[in-house]
């Protein structure tokens, strides 16, 4: 029999700068993934955006597995996209296209963590916690090279893993 753990719903915030095709795009997505053991290897499966699955011998590997491949799907969008409005579309649908499965999963895995009285087990007992209702699954893509908008050092955000907590 695997050695297998629960999968573990996490959430997560990235904050991208991506140069396409004659624009600069800002990318920020809130979303979710589950995350397991099994066989000795940690797995981390994107559920919001879904199409993303990585593993890697420790969490902290698969983490970082799972970051880089998301940015490489996005430099890919961008090297197709020729203009930002397809950039932008080309990325919503990529963040928008339902997989029932995983967020059936990643709902299931939420409830049996609210209804335990259960601190989250290693690895995750040291990230943030946080409500899923204040912190929603979505995307925003905005135009960076407009010239209208003044860059500021508070636009910055770090790469963050959240546990969920019942809110």
């Amino acid at each position: 029999m695997p050695d297998m753990m629960s999968p573990h719903p996490l959430l997560f915030m990235f904050r991208d700068a991506i140069s396409g095709d004659g624009f600069l795009a800002g990318i920020t997505l809130s979303g979710r993934t589950l995350m397991l053991e099994e066989d000795g290897k940690w797995w981390m499966l994107g559920v919001r955006p879904g199409g993303i699955a990585e593993c890697g011998d420790t969490a902290q590997e698969t983490f970082l597995r799972f970051r880089n491949r998301y940015k490489e799907i996005l430099f890919d969008m961008a090297e197709e996209c020729r203009t930002f409005e397809v950039f932008r579309q080309e990325v919503e649908r990529f963040f928008y296209e339902p997989d029932g499965q995983e967020e059936r999963r990643w709902e299931d895995a939420l409830t049996a963590i609210r209804a335990s009285d259960c601190a989250p087990p290693a690895p995750f007992s040291d990230l943030p916690k946080e409500s899923p209702e204040r912190c929603p699954s979505q995307v925003t893509v905005e135009r960076l090279d407009g010239g209208s908008k003044r860059f500021m050092p508070s636009d910055n955000v770090r790469d963050t893993y959240l546990v969920p907590i019942a809110g």
